[in-house]
């Protein structure tokens, strides 16, 4: 497949045309704009950048029908959770009641719908689901434990994970002073180093934080999530502290949104570059989760998980802030989601399991997913109307 017509983004500042051949699961080649040898597929993306597919290192993909839950703020994340876990009452007895597979389909699609083509379901993986066809890639090699509060096992969980992998739990959710202290419980375990993946962190202080930078971990920034359940989000010098921060987008249970919606939370709560918000969803987040093989930026070589966005004829990262719907999506070079105008251009064997998906606010696209048989299965026990990630469905 050749993509055509568009500029590249080479990195978060600087895109040039280029003609982007895909070969398998890979780019094969980025040519110079004009006319070049083309066998197979060729989509023109005149009007569009093309960026690496976005990576979000946090989510709980089955929770993403649900409303936000609770009223906070909260001192800690514990006291959230036993005040919205009431499985027999509504909301909560409707949502259980989709099936699971449903759930997760639908959260790998709000997750394809903001342009992300990897994404890290934190949670236990459910291999029938996410090996048949799931809208986005889910990451495999990862090991995880929930939090200190619910997780009893978690030095036997970090000291089973190999070199080279992330282990990623929940960490320090909280404004009180027992989330500052669970991190020198984490360390006093050695299960703090380069391995290890600490989401949210918001009650981490000057001392915990050198800490973390000393062990060489990581953090998952998740700020609608930490600003609904505490009130309160990472500030400028955690973020500019020189730890390595990926920007995840959490659940529909306590976030604005999808990753896009969280791209804008961030800049408005933080002031950050918007070069430093693109990385932290494309090449730090890939350096976060250990993904190897050029992933978070298009190369030769690399892998063909893109997302094409209209053209702002500023900076990608600019372009990326600007979006509200992504008009291309492929993940290991197969088209996932396509804008109506651009599939007029492709054959209709090429659209085969594609349909139209229309959420509020955004354009209507096409994706590769079966949505009447989804929403059916789904508006059963919720009732005739669905939102996903907060945004009501359109069918």
């Amino acid at each position: 497949m050749f993509l055509t017509g568009a500029r590249i983004a080479l990195d978060a500042g600087r895109a040039e045309p280029r003609n982007l051949e895909i070969a398998g699961n890979r780019v094969r080649a980025l040519h110079p704009p004009g006319p070049t040898n083309r066998n197979g597929l060729v989509l023109d993306l005149g009007g569009h950048i093309v960026l690496p597919g976005l990576i979000n290192p946090h989510d709980h993909l089955e929770f993403n029908l649900y409303p936000r839950l609770g009223r906070g703020p909260y001192p800690n994340a514990a006291s959230w959770a036993r005040d919205i876990y009431r499985p027999d009452q509504p909301p909560v007895r409707e949502h259980l009641a989709v099936p699971k597979n449903v759930r997760l389909v639908w959260g790998g699609l709000k997750n394809l719908l903001s342009g992300v083509t990897t994404v890290c379901h934190h949670n236990p993986r459910e291999l029938p689901v996410f090996d048949r066809g799931f809208p986005v890639r889910v990451l495999k090699r990862f090991h995880w434990a929930h939090s200190l509060e619910f997780s009893p096992d978690v030095e036997q969980r970090f000291h089973a994970t190999p070199a080279g992998c992330p282990f990623i739990l929940h960490l320090g959710e909280a404004t009180d002073p027992g989330g500052r202290r669970e991190l020198h419980r984490l360390d006093a375990m050695g299960a703090l180093d380069s391995r290890t993946v600490l989401v949210h962190a918001v009650a981490l202080g000057r001392k915990e934080l050198d800490l973390v930078r000393r062990r060489d971990a990581s953090l998952v920034w998740c700020p609608s999530s930490n600003l609904f359940v505490l009130g309160r989000t990472l500030a400028g010098p955690v973020l500019e502290s020189g730890i390595r921060i990926a920007l995840g987008s959490d659940s529909a249970l306590s976030a604005e949104g999808d990753l896009l919606d969280e791209l804008r939370v961030a800049r408005s709560v933080s002031g950050l570059h918007g070069s430093v918000l693109y990385r932290m969803v494309t090449e730090q987040a890939a350096r976060v989760l250990c993904l190897p093989g050029g992933a978070g930026r298009i190369a030769a070589g690399g892998p063909a998980d893109l997302v094409a966005v209209p053209d702002t004829r500023r900076a990608p990262s600019a372009a990326l802030l600007a979006c509200v719907t992504p008009r291309l999506v492929t993940v290991g070079g197969r088209i996932r989601l396509i804008a109506c105008d651009l599939a007029r251009q492709l054959p209709a064997s090429a659209l085969e399991g594609f349909h139209p998906l229309t959420v509020e606010g955004r354009e209507t696209v096409l994706v590769k997913a079966d949505v009447p048989r989804l929403h059916a299965r789904a508006s059963a026990s919720l009732g005739g109307a669905i939102r996903l990630a907060g945004r009501k469905v359109l069918v």
